[in-house]
C-alpha cells in the first residue's frame, strides 16, 4: 500500500519485472487494474488501453421518514426515463444521472496527477437538472427533502461501456482488468472470471466482449473519447439490433470504400473497418427496428442473386497472416484439430482448441507452398488469433507470423454464374477438373498478378475468394462488374451472407463456436481428426466424447411473421427454459426463418 509502480519491463526469460518506489518484483504475471491510470501504466510496456475518465456526478438526500420506518431496503432501479440510477443511501434516496448531452472528460483528457487521492471535483449542476426533475416525477419521494451531499468525480468508460478483462495483445501473461464503469454490478464476477482465466486457461463464461483485444491500436486517444462520451450519453438507450455509434467512424477502409459508398453501402463497424451491411438504392438510409425493416426487400434480392446468378461481396475485413518456415506445416497441424493440407493448393477449415479442448479460434488455412501458409480468421480476431499462433509456437520451430490484414483485400464472387464471370478476367483454368473446391493457388486477374484464389466461401455457392493486393481492388473490382453486367452481378453485404450461411447450416464463431463449448457440442466432429498423433486439445476432447456432451447445438425452423432471432433468446418446451438460441435469419431461398440454438441432449433430435 502506498507503494509507487513506476515502470513495467518484459523480462528475457518471459517474466514480467514491476518497479516500485521501494524496489522491483519480478513475477510471472502482471494485472493493469490501475483505474484512472491504467492507459499510462499501460503504454510503459507499449499496450493501447482506450479508456477515458469521464466526470459523473450522483446526488443523496437527507434521511426520510419513510425510509427510516421502511424495514426492506429500496432496489437500485435503472430509470431509462430519467437516465439514471436510483437506490436508498443511509436512509436517503441517491441519485445518478447520465445526461445525454454536456457530458466531458475529466482533465482536459489527461491522466490524475501522481498524487490525486480520488478527490471530487467541482460539481456542474446545471447539467443535471433536467435530469433530476424527472427523477423526482418517477420517484416523488426524492423530491420531499433536501439534497445531504454531491458527489462529482471520474469514472473510467470505454468505447463499448464494457470493461476490459483479459490478456492484452502481445507477451503472455499481461493481463488487463479495468476501465469499469458500472463496479457495483461487475465487481465479484470480474475478479472472479479473470481468476479463472489466469489459473485455468479459460474461464466457466465466454469472456470474448471482455477481452481487451476487442480493440486495436485504431482506437486511438481521440476516438476514445469521442467514443466514449458519446457511449456515456447513451447509457440508458436502447439500441436497436445492428445499431451503432455514429462518431468515431471511417477508422479503416478497404480500397473500395468509396466506390460502395456511392452504390448504396450501408456500413457497420467491426473492429474499426466500414464493412457493407446492404446496398440500399433509395437513398434513405436503415431504419432501424427490432422487426424486419427497410433492408428486407433489399436483403432479399441481393440474397436470391447469389443463389440463383452471381453476387459479389467485400470482405476485406478478414484478418490474415502469413505462416512461413520449415516447420509449418509440423507448427500449424500440432495447433489445429483438422489435417493440415499436405498438397500445395490444400484448403482446410480448422479450429484452435485451448488446453481444456473448448474452442477458441477458427481459421481457414490455405497451402500455398511447402512452407507458406495463408491462414484466415475472423475480423475482430485479428489481435486474438496472432496471439493464439504466436502464443502456442514453441521454443525452436522455424516458423515466422507476419499479420498481413492491411495488406490484402477480400472480394467474395459466388453463385452459380461466378465461373462463367470469372473466367473472362483471368486465363487460370477453373474447370472442377483443375480447380476444385476446397484448393487455392495464385493467379493474374483483370491483369493484377499476385492474386490469391480461393475456392471456398461462407454462403454455400460456387465461386471464389479473390484476395488481391489492397492497393489493386478497384481494378480487380471494376473488371468483375463489368464482366458481370451480362449476369446481372449484384453487390451483397453481410445480411444476405447471413441469410446464406443460416440457410446452409455454418457455424459462426463467437456465436456458435466459443470456449464455452467443445466441438462434439457443436456437432462439428468432421473437422476434428482424433487419428492424428497428436494436437492441442486431442487428449481432453477425447475425455469430453467419452463423457458425453453436456448439451448440443440444433438448427432450427422458427414460426415467425415479421422478426427472426438474432441470438440469446430462450428456448421454451411449453413452458420451461431449455435453451438459448446463438444466431439466426431468413433464408430467402428457402423461405423459412432459422436459429440455431444450444439445448440439453435429449433434446435435440429431430423434430
Amino acid at each position: 500500500r502506498r507503494n509507487r509502480v513506476t515502470d513495467i519491463k518484459l523480462l528475457p526469460n518471459g517474466e514480467w519485472r514491476v518497479f516500485t518506489e521501494q524496489g522491483n518484483i519480478d513475477c510471472e504475471h502482471v494485472v493493469n487494474s490501475a483505474g484512472s491510470y491504467c492507459d499510462v501504466v499501460g503504454a510503459w510496456t507499449g499496450h493501447n488501453v482506450p479508456i477515458a475518465n469521464m466526470l459523473h456526478h450522483y446526488v443523496i438526500t437527507e434521511p426520510l421518514k419513510e425510509l427510516i420506518d421502511l424495514k426492506p431496503e429500496l432496489p437500485v432501479v435503472r430509470d431509462p426515463y430519467s437516465h439514471a440510477y436510483l437506490r436508498e443511501e443511509t436512509n436517503g434516496v441517491l441519485v445518478g444521472p447520465y445526461e445525454t448531452a454536456t457530458a466531458h472528460v475529466c482533465w482536459e483528457g489527461k491522466p490524475p496527477r501522481w498524487d490525486y487521492e480520488s478527490e471530487l471535483e467541482a460539481p456542474e449542476l446545471d447539467r443535471l437538472m433536467p435530469w433530476l426533475e424527472k427523477a423526482t416525477e418517477r420517484l416523488p419521494l426524492f423530491g420531499q427533502t433536501g439534497i445531504k451531499s454531491i458527489v462529482s468525480g471520474a469514472i473510467t468508460h470505454t468505447p463499448d461501456g464494457t470493461y476490459l478483462s483479459g490478456p492484452a495483445p502481445g507477451p503472455k501473461n499481461y493481463w488487463m482488468h479495468c476501465g469499469a464503469s458500472i463496479g457495483i454490478c461487475q465487481g465479484g464476477g470480474a475478479g472472479k472470471y479473470l481468476a479463472q482465466w489466469m489459473v485455468h486457461g479459460q474461464s466457466e463464461i465466454n469472456m470474448r466482449e471482455f477481452d481487451p483485444r476487442r480493440f486495436g491500436n485504431w482506437a486511438t486517444k481521440d476516438y476514445t473519447a469521442e467514443v466514449s462520451v458519446a457511449d456515456y450519453h447513451h447509457m440508458y438507450y436502447c439500441y436497436k439490433p445492428a445499431e451503432q455509434h455514429e462518431v468515431g467512424r471511417g477508422l479503416r477502409k478497404s480500397a473500395l470504400y468509396d466506390k460502395l459508398k456511392a452504390e448504396g453501402a450501408q456500413f457497420a463497424q467491426i473492429f474499426g473497418w466500414e464493412r457493407p451491411r446492404w446496398y440500399d438504392r433509395s437513398g434513405k438510409g436503415e431504419a432501424y427496428s427490432f422487426r424486419r425493416s427497410n433492408w428486407w426487400d433489399a436483403v432479399k434480392a441481393e440474397a436470391l442473386a447469389v443463389r440463383e446468378s452471381v453476387g459479389l461481396m467485400d470482405l476485406s475485413t478478414f484478418s490474415k497472416y502469413d505462416v512461413k518456415g520449415k516447420d509449418a506445416h509440423a507448427f500449424l497441424d500440432r495447433i489445429c484439430a483438422n489435417k493440415i493440407p499436405a498438397k500445395d493448393g490444400g484448403i482446410i477449415l480448422g479450429h484452435l482448441l485451448n488446453a481444456n479442448g473448448f474452442i477458441e479460434s477458427e481459421i481457414t488455412v490455405t497451402r500455398l507452398g511447402p512452407e507458406h501458409f495463408y491462414v484466415l480468421s475472423a475480423a475482430v480476431a485479428q489481435l486474438h488469433d496472432l496471439d493464439q499462433l504466436n502464443w502456442r509456437k514453441r521454443d525452436g520451430e522455424a516458423v515466422t507470423i507476419t499479420d498481413i490484414t492491411d495488406a490484402y483485400g477480400v472480394l467474395v464472387l459466388a453463385g452459380p454464374r461466378a465461373r462463367d464471370l470469372l473466367s473472362q478476367c483471368t486465363d487460370t483454368d477453373l474447370t472442377n477438373a483443375s480447380f476444385r473446391w476446397l484448393t487455392g493457388k495464385e493467379a493474374t486477374v483483370a491483369g493484377v498478378p499476385g492474386v490469391r484464389l480461393l475456392r471456398v466461401n461462407y454462403v454455400g455457392e460456387l465461386g471464389w475468394e479473390l484476395h488481391v493486393p489492397m492497393a489493386q481492388m478497384p481494378t480487380v473490382y471494376d473488371a468483375l462488374m463489368a464482366a458481370g453486367k451480362p449476369f446481372g452481378i449484384r453487390l451483397f453485404g453481410t445480411y444476405a451472407m447471413n441469410s446464406l450461411r443460416m440457410e446452409k447450416s455454418y457455424r459462426g464463431w463467437g456465436s456458435e463456436l466459443t470456449t464455452e463449448i467443445d466441438m462434439i457440442e457443436a456437432s462439428m466432429e468432421r473437422f476434428l481428426r482424433l487419428d492424428k498423433e497428436d494436437f492441442i486439445g486431442k487428449a481432453p476432447t477425447l475425455s469430453n466424447k467419452q463423457r458425453g456432451p453436456r448439451m448440443k447445438l440444433v438448427y432450427m425452423e422458427v414460426d415467425n411473421t415479421d422478426s427472426d432471432c438474432v441470438g440469446n433468446e430462450p428456448v421454451y418446451a411449453g413452458d420451461k427454459v431449455v435453451g438459448v438460441t446463438t444466431s439466426g435469419g431468413f433464408g430467402h431461398k428457402t423461405g423459412k426463418s432459422l436459429a440455431f440454438a444450444y439445448v440439453p441432449p435429449e433434446m435435440a433430435a429431430v423434430g
